[in-house]
């Protein structure tokens, strides 16, 4: 395994040594230039990023990791014992969807057996490829004082989650790196439009004297103050000026007014590189769109990171893992139900196997005694007329 030193180099195969600053290594394992770098604290200080992870790794963490084999179910039902299943999961995408990669150590005994999961943040874990590049290993600081720093990890006790990346899957890259310029935009149309807002409404007025000649500064001032302490003392009443005088209150500008509308120029951004529509963001979306098919384009989206979290825990786990979204989509099951029941009506299947279903699924008690089906009576007359 490699080896550090105090010459910040890494110590390979045959005694020959690579420095940490390496171009090779450096592009290998950072492949995003650092003038595209968002952090995800300030990131989260806007309100469409903010609303967009939250509703993704909420959605994410409400759906199913579903396993066949009974201990790795239990590790994904319960993985840890600082929080509950659902924090623990929501935290782990929420870092997923912001950094482009999110980590957890899994905790094991001497039988290879996991005991317990413990998410890192990305600031704790360094990865490094093998001399060969063959695999990965990972130095982790733990919050533990007791734990400290573990080093040379295998890939095999770090559960990595990664999105796209440049590097063969080696790490992944965040999705705020391609909102590096709208962010930027948008910070300085906030600043724009906070200033002109603020310049717009300095002044509440113009207060126009018709008669008396030019008047100098001081004259100005003291009239203005005098005005304004006419309006002070109001109490809400009107406000009288003289006759030679004119008062014309100052309204918004058209162009403040514009910038206002243009604050949610960015929503549409965020939403197209999440993949999902930009209606969750609270905007007005396609008008031509149904709800059912912008349903559909969220749940291709929620498909879409749940199988790179899928596809990491088959690999670290060893069984195969799938993600059932229809808790997260479909939460009261109304559309479940209308499946069931189109597919009754086009026999797809029976009445029995539909309430099964339903039983199965929840929706229905389990108790619930079957429908007693009455026989039809017969209410033709006869037209027999019996003999005397």
């Amino acid at each position: 395994m490699p080896l550090f030193n105090f010459q910040n180099s890494l110590i390979v195969g045959g005694g020959s040594q690579i420095g940490f600053d390496d171009a090779e290594i450096v592009n290998f394992l950072n492949p995003a230039a650092k003038n595209d770098y968002v952090s995800a604290d300030i990131a989260l200080r806007n309100s469409d990023i903010y609303s967009t992870v939250f509703q993704l790794s909420a959605d994410l963490a409400s759906s199913k990791l579903i396993t066949s084999n009974s201990r790795n179910q239990g590790m994904l039902n319960n993985p840890t014992s600082w929080s509950n299943s659902y924090s623990f999961w929501q935290a782990v995408y929420a870092q997923l969807l912001l950094g482009g990669e999110a980590f957890v150590y899994r905790w094991r005994n001497q039988n290879g057996i996991d005991v317990r999961w413990e998410y890192l943040r990305p600031s704790q874990v360094s990865v490094f490829p093998l001399v060969d590049y063959s695999g990965l290993y990972y130095n982790v600081t733990f919050d533990s004082p007791l734990v400290g720093v573990k080093m040379n990890i295998p890939s095999g006790d770090m559960i990595h989650f990664r999105l796209l990346s440049q590097n063969g899957g080696a790490t992944g890259i965040s999705p705020l790196r391609s909102l590096a310029s709208e962010l930027e935009i948008k910070d300085s149309s906030n600043k724009l439009t906070i200033n002109a807002l603020a310049k717009s409404v300095l002044t509440p007025g113009i207060l126009k004297i018709n008669a008396g000649g030019a008047l100098n500064a001081k004259l100005k001032t003291g009239r203005s103050r005098e005005f304004m302490n006419q309006v002070n003392n109001s109490n809400g009443g009107p406000v009288v000026v003289d006759s030679l005088e004119d008062y014309t209150p100052l309204e918004i500008k058209g162009d403040v007014s514009k910038l206002l509308a243009q604050t949610d120029w960015t929503s549409k951004q965020i939403a197209k590189v999440y993949g999902v529509p930009d209606s969750i963001l609270n905007g007005t979306g396609d008008q031509q769109s149904s709800v059912a098919m912008m349903s559909g384009e969220y749940a291709k989206a929620l498909m879409r990171f749940g199988r790179a979290i899928t596809s990491e825990l088959t690999t670290k786990q060893s069984s195969a893992v799938s993600i059932d979204i229809k808790p997260a989509i479909d939460p009261v099951n109304d559309d479940y139900t209308d499946n069931i029941n189109l597919f009754k009506q086009s026999q797809i299947l029976t009445a029995d196997q539909a309430v099964w279903l339903l039983k199965d699924n929840g929706y229905l008690p389990p108790d619930l005694p079957d429908a007693q089906v009455q026989p039809e009576q017969n209410t033709e007359r006869s037209d027999v007329v019996e003999d005397d």
